[in-house]
Parts: C-alpha cells; structure tokens; sequence
C-alpha cells in the first residue's frame, strides 16, 4: 500500500484524501548530552509572563494533493502531545514534499511573573471565524472535506494560529488560547505552502508559512511555527495572525560559552573546496604576517599590519579613507598570498539569539585572501574572465540555526555572493555524525549544501556565473579549526582588534569592468544578445569587483538576520 501512495504522489496523481504522509526527519545520530547551565536545552522557554514549549510530534488532521501538480500538495496537523497546563495557539502546515520536520509552539502563563497589566497573559476565544473551507467542491477524487477558522479574541488579545478541522464542527475553545497584545508582535508571510485553488478551483485560499517582522540580533519577535491564509492574493501583508514578543532581556535560554562550544564541536561542519580552487583560505594573522599592507587616502605608501591588526583603525564607519592591499612593489609575495594557507585557516564564529532567543544563530565566517575571476556560460559555452569577480580580502560565512529548547540543529544558512538561502537539516548532505558538509564554489568561495554547478543568473535559459563545487582532499573542519569571536549576549568574549575594522579588506578595482562583458556579447548572435545583456545587468554590481569588500561587522547579518 505504501509503495502505491509513493506510485501515486511522485506522478503527480492524488491518492484518497489523508492516505500520503511524508516520514518524520531526525538527524542521523542521537545528540548529546549538553553540558548543564542556565535553561539551554531544557525544553522550557521562559519569555517573560509566558512559558513556552516547542512541539514537534503531530497528528494529522487533512491532507490535501495535487492531481496535475507533481509535488503540489499540503498536510495540515494539530499538535500532540501536549504538556499538561501548555495550550494551543494553533495548527502546523507541512509541504507534501519535503520529510516532516517543523514545530509549533504550546504556552502557558509563567506562575513567578505578575501580569503587568493586571489582565491574565493568556485567554479562550470567545468563538471562531470560518475563512475557508472546502466543503461546497466535489470531483473525481474523495479528499474530505476542511474548514479552517480564525480564533475570535477578546478586546485587548490576538490570534496567533488557524486552526483546521475535517468536519463543520468548530474546534473546542478550551484548549486554545488568546494572547494579550503587548505579549505579541507583528508577523510576515514569507514562504507560501500551498495555493488551494489549483486544487479546488473557484475557492481561493494561499496558506503561507510565518516568520516575525522583527528579527535578528535585536529582534524580540518569536516563530509560533503557525500558519496564515489569505482568501484574496492582495490582502497578503493584511494578516490577522501575530506572533509571540520575548519580553525577558535576560535571554535564559541561549547557550553559555561551554555550551557552545559543544555545539560548535557537534555540528561544525566540514567546509570544503573545489579540486581545482586556487584562491583558499587561511587566517587572518596569516595575511597580515605575510604582508598585508594598510592604505590610507592620499597617502604614498601603505603601512605593514601588525600580526593582530592592533595598528588598524577601530570603530567607526566605512569612509573610505583606509583599505587593506597586498604587498606593495612585490610580485612574488603578492601572488604567494593570493593563493593563501589552508593549513592556517579557521573559521571565526559570531554567536546571536535568532527568533527573540528560543533559537541560536552561529555564524561562522571563513576568510580568503583573494577573490579569483569568474567563469561565465551562455549555454553550452563557457568563458574565463581576467578580472571580472575578482578582489583582495574575501570574507564568506554560512549560519547554524540550532534550537534552544533542544540543542538541535534546524537548519543551515547558505551565504551566496549578494545573497543566500536557508536549508532545513533533513535537506543537508552530512559528512559524519550529524556534521553537515558546506561546499565553497571555485574561485568565488559562495556556500552550497551539495556538489553541482550553480548558475547565478537564468537557469532556463543557461545563462549567468558558473560557481562549481565539489569534494577535494582541501577541506577545513569547523568542528575544531574555530575561534569564537563575538557573542554580544554573553559580554564576556574579547573581540579581537581585526574584527572592529570597519573599512574595506581590499582596494577598489580600477578597471573598467563591463569591458569583459560586452567582449563576450560581441562575440553571441544578436538574437540573443540582448538576453545575456539583460540577465548580466541584473546581477549584484558587486560581483564586477568595483569596490572593496568589508568585513563581518560591516555586513548587514551581523545584526540583521540573514536573508531568506
């Protein structure tokens, strides 16, 4: 019977309603046991005059498959297993394609904290909103039937959940609950899960997956892991479902210094590089020692960087009066440190709450003391450009999301040139243990979860920067080549000097750079020519090298968080 609904759902068809459900993902090997301190890994969150606890264990309420789409469908689960005295905020939505893996949160009023406004944390609805539902479409296919309702909250409260059930019955209102609205904060739909009216024409309904407005470093806004639809496609920035604020700005259930660095010891995983990479890594003290030059404006000559980069300028901003360079005057130096040292590479790790602390962001970041040219295809032609792409001082990272209220990794931020992508852990490939591999594509060093070739520009039509990667014996293991940084929530990690250098790691490129592009346009037929042209204009201006990059504290992640 499985091996039918597996027959069915990979071609597109849909079984009877209910009958597909996609295996629970766990990482490949058990966790540890965490060393002991504060409330990391407790299973408990305090976030001021609420508890929270994270469920990951479902039951299935409906489901809901494409018969023309292959891969389009949606599950819809209410939590289970529920702690005795937690309640509900509401239900979790699961792609069809993907093995299962998410969480909603379940909360109750925290009995030490008084209400500081003397209303209850936490109440019932007082009934329910119908927004959807499915009940009036028939066809060919026996899916049931599902009615999705929208909590109605008392005057001073908010919904932070829809909750869904398979008959016209409305949900309980004693296992739900209400949350006072200066316990809550704005919410985003950002990743839509299903657009039922692909599946149910003339009943449109788009369920869109939730992230708080307010994140990173100082973002307050914490992830329920509940879902929102909108029933008209311009009323999705209208959302009536808000998310959870953290309120205690001790932020109890981060990791201390020992516990990250089990995590990091745990998790770190293996970066590695293409066999064919010239430009690799090494530490920063390596590039200094080795004769990195400080430039100042107006100047005639650069200055040696002392070992630690003591003799830099702190603090500030990017002004452009300083940058950094290669040796001056120095041929055989300057190439030397353009390929770097791996044997002295490391990764340096910069430790931040992410979702208002009941996560943990570890950013690790590798430098490369050059940035080598980039590789163009215009379909089956591949052309090596001399310039374009290339710059002194090359600062990449990728981020662990590991959640507080376990220690489990969650998933893996992916930087790539201007921007990146997240991928969830049953997505990534491991090495060993529960280590996952990070591939730096050739020359440009940008992170992907697998070997390939990604192109940076169109896919479909072929077009774009090639960024290779592959295994290699040139590999640095972040599980134990690592320093740990910044950690601001802590207060007690030295930063080393280098990292309050707020100017630039390399000069600015002098070239003209489009001179590269249009010799390779003039080479194409002129029916395509204005496609490249146009795909090649849309991509990050810093890809032509026209400026020198900054380093970590300068990027917009270091407090923000990372783009999704």
């Amino acid at each position: 019977m499985e091996r039918w609904k597996w027959f069915c759902w990979s071609r597109g068809m849909a079984p009877r309603a209910n009958s597909f459900e996609p295996e629970p993902y766990s990482l490949p090997c058990p966790m540890p046991d965490w060393p002991q301190g504060g409330e990391f890994a407790k299973g408990t969150i305090c976030i001021g005059e609420l508890e929270v606890v994270q469920i990951t264990r479902f039951e299935r309420i409906w489901s809901c498959l494409s018969s023309k789409e292959k891969g389009n469908g949606a599950i819809f689960y209410k939590p289970s297993s529920i702690p005795e005295g937690f309640f509900s905020l509401g239900h979790f939505c699961h792609r069809c394609d993907q093995p299962l893996h998410g969480f909603v949160l379940v909360v109750r009023e925290n009995a030490a904290t008084k209400h500081s406004t003397g209303l209850p944390a936490l109440v019932e609805p007082v009934d329910y909103a119908i927004i959807w539902s499915s009940n009036d479409f028939s066809d060919d296919y026996d899916r049931g039937c599902s009615y999705f309702w929208l909590p109605i909250p008392p005057e001073g409260y908010r919904a932070l959940g829809i909750f869904v059930t398979s008959g016209p019955n409305k949900p309980s209102v004693e296992e739900v609950r209400c949350v006072r609205v200066d316990l809550t904060d704005s919410s985003e739909a950002h990743e839509l899960m299903i657009d039922l009216e692909a599946i149910f024409p003339h009943l449109p309904c788009q369920v869109w997956k939730m992230r708080p407005s307010s994140r990173g470093l100082l973002g307050t806004g914490v992830s329920v892991g509940t879902f929102c639809c909108n029933t008209d496609s311009s009323s999705r920035d209208k959302l009536s479902v808000h998310c959870l604020k953290n309120l205690d700005s001790s932020l109890n259930g981060m990791p201390n210094l020992e516990q990250i660095h089990a995590l990091i010891q745990h998790y770190g995983p293996t970066l590695m590089f293409h066999p064919k990479e010239v430009y690799l890594p090494s530490s920063v003290s390596w590039f200094f020692e080795n004769g990195a030059t400080l430039h100042k404006k107006d100047a005639k000559a650069g200055e040696s960087i002392d070992v630690k980069g003591s003799n830099l300028p702190l603090g500030g901003q990017n002004d452009g009066e300083y940058w950094i360079d290669l040796p001056d005057n120095d041929d055989n130096k300057d190439s030397f440190i353009k390929k770097g040292n791996i044997e002295t590479a490391e990764l340096y790790v910069h430790v931040k709450p992410a979702m208002g602390g009941t996560f943990t962001d570890i950013s690790m970041w590798i430098f490369c003391p050059f940035n080598g040219p980039a590789t163009i295809k215009v379909g089956a032609a591949n052309f090596s450009l001399s310039k374009v792409g290339q710059h002194v001082g090359d600062w990449e990272h990728y981020t662990l999301r590991i959640s507080n209220f376990n220690g489990e990794l969650w998933s893996i931020y992916f930087s790539q040139h201007s921007g990146g992508e997240w991928v969830d852990a049953s997505g990534l490939e491991f090495i060993g243990g529960n280590k996952a591999v990070v591939y730096s594509s050739k020359s440009g060093h940008a992170s992907f979860p697998h070997q390939g070739n990604y192109l940076q520009g169109s896919e479909k039509l072929g077009i774009g920067i090639r960024n290779d990667a592959a295994r290699s014996k040139f590999f640095v293991d972040s599980s134990t080549r690592y320093q740990i940084v910044a950690a601001e929530y802590l207060g007690d990690v030295e930063e080393p000097f280098w990292l309050q250098y707020m100017r630039e790691w390399g000069p600015s490129i002098k070239y003209n750079s489009r001179s590269e592009i249009d010799r390779i346009l003039s080479f194409l037929p002129f029916s395509i020519r204005n496609a490249v042209k146009n795909i090649f204009n849309s991509l990050p201006m810093e890809l032509y090298g026209e400026e020198g990059p900054t380093g970590p504290k300068e990027k917009n992640n270091w407090v923000g968080d990372e783009r999704w």
